[in-house]
């Protein structure tokens, strides 16, 4: 099992860090760009563009939807440099490309799945410990909400209660079982096959249109991955409903409410408008941190200046 946890965390790896590096359905593989500056009628409708973009595998419309014009356009035009920004080694290379051609052989399935399973076999028998060991991080995931300072206390009620959701479900998947890890390895060798990248050099060459259409493959796959689980994330996006609670100038307070692991959720988020357009204010405090954490790097004989707030 822990072979094919390896697959699907380079997977994800390469997703995220594509994702970062810039920061339809399950069969597509072309992300179409979205507009930049095209203002938001509505807080509630802003939410559920993020929404609809996430539904589609298209990270270019949620950034779009989720970022201050300024920010969006800075991250495609410092995407090369980031895409670059990190050396990698030969060392690097060689283990991408060996990765690679492990999950897109012709018969990768196959030959995948007889190396994991003897590792089902050894989880099976450690099988009573399972429910232990999800209770332990679900224990841990717990503390770690209660102690953020960046939550509101209705945020940790709520996340908490997903945590729970989360473990309930966790407890009911038999990991273990062949035909579940059979289909998640086949998810992972067709997602690599979809992505066609052979080496870190071609994904360091990578557009950022190129790379945000890699990046939907990668969370397209991912999808799938977990939905052999019983995660349907899809389904948990196609549930979501948000409806504005109250505006007052260029601050607004939206409730959101969805469904996962079959119980129904609801959050009210706090949204700042920024370049005309409605976007998370916890999100605009944060880049305003990093950048002028940046500055101060960049400049580090001037007089540190704090970020302005977002406005209310």
């Amino acid at each position: 099992m822990s072979i094919v946890l390896k697959r699907i965390a380079l997977l994800l790896a390469f997703a995220a860090a594509v994702a970062a590096c810039g920061k339809k359905e399950e069969t597509a593989t072309t992300a179409v760009p979205a507009p930049a500056a095209a203002p938001t009628v509505a807080p509630d409708a802003a939410v559920l563009a993020a929404v609809r973009a996430a539904r589609g595998n298209d990270l270019n419309a949620l950034l779009a939807a989720a970022l201050p014009a300024s920010e969006f356009a800075k991250i495609k035009g410092d995407w090369t440099k980031k895409m670059n920004e990190e050396p990698v080694t030969d060392e690097d290379r060689k283990k991408f490309a060996d990765q690679m051609a492990q999950l897109t052989a012709p018969g990768a399935e196959d030959k995948l799945f007889a190396e994991a399973q003897p590792q089902l076999k050894k989880l099976e028998a450690q099988a009573a410990q399972i429910p232990m060991m999800i209770a332990m991080g679900q224990g841990f995931l717990q503390s770690a909400i209660q102690q953020n300072q960046d939550l509101t206390d209705e945020q940790k009620k709520q996340s908490s209660a997903l945590v729970d959701a989360a473990a309930k479900w966790a407890q009911g998947v038999k990991f273990t079982d062949p035909a579940l890890a059979k289909a998640a390895i086949a998810a992972v060798s067709k997602t690599a096959r979809d992505l066609n990248l052979k080496s870190l050099d071609e994904v360091r060459a990578l557009g950022y249109e190129q790379g945000m259409a890699k990046a939907g493959i990668a969370l397209a796959g991912f999808k799938q991955i977990v939905g052999v689980y019983g995660l349907k994330i899809d389904d948990w996006l196609d549930s979501v409903k948000a409806e504005t609670v109250s505006t007052t100038g260029d601050a607004a307070k939206v409730k959101v409410s969805y469904t996962a692991f079959d119980q129904p959720f609801t959050t009210e988020t706090d949204l700042v408008k920024v370049d005309g357009k409605w976007v998370g204010k916890q999100a605009v405090e944060k880049w305003q941190k990093e950048q002028a954490a940046e500055a101060a790097a960049a400049n580090p004989q001037a007089k540190p200046e704090t970020a302005p707030p977002a406005k209310p």
